[in-house]
């Protein structure tokens, strides 16, 4: 299967990312935002899915950035509850690296974990869509931002807010045998 998502992206905590040193005033550069991800994985008929997603969020830099992005690339995984109707709860979990700039530059980086809940309605035989509520913890490696503040390392807390919609793409067990692509023709 493979879908999108939108993210509200909400900083429960910002860690010693933004620690104040004594006596100064020095502005958060980790702040709240929201962005889009994309998501590709296998889904089995037992209700496990694991894959990988990549997401691009906007966030508040506290206006030492013009456009702050955090990207992440994710493992992830995913056991949804068949409860014999179309919309079914799940449980989701994952590991990732996240990276963290001006304008898509890369300023600091670290790794990330993440668990919640969510639900998915089934809309068609191909089609579904859903929404997540989502704990993510984030360590950033300590860095200077461009305006020669000294950041330290930090672990910042996540708790995203998502609504997506997956396509699956059945596999025939031919194909599973013979290892050729279901997107025949693509190439």
């Amino acid at each position: 299967s493979y879908g999108a998502a939108v993210s509200a992206d909400v900083l429960a905590a910002p860690g010693a990312t933004c620690s104040q040193p004594e006596g100064e005033q020095v502005p958060c550069i980790l702040g709240s935002g929201g962005g889009l991800a994309l998501r590709g994985g296998y889904r089995s008929a037992s209700g496990w899915y694991a894959g990988g997603a990549y997401q691009l969020s906007k966030t508040d830099s506290g206006n030492l950035y013009r456009l702050a992005t955090m990207q992440q690339l994710r493992a992830e995984m995913r056991y949804a509850f068949d409860l014999g109707y179309r919309t079914s709860p799940y449980a989701t979990w994952g590991l990732g690296a996240v990276l963290y700039g001006n304008e898509f530059g890369v300023e600091t980086g670290g790794g990330s974990g993440y668990f919640g809940v969510g639900f998915e309605q089934q809309i068609s035989h191909i089609a579904s869509f859903g929404m997540a509520l989502v704990y993510q913890p984030v360590v950033f490696a300590p860095f200077t931002d461009t305006a020669a503040f000294e950041r330290s390392a930090g672990l910042a807390q996540f708790v995203h807010l998502e609504l997506n919609i997956e396509i699956r793409s059945e596999l025939s067990r031919g194909e599973l045998s013979t290892g050729k692509s279901v997107y025949r023709g693509w190439w």
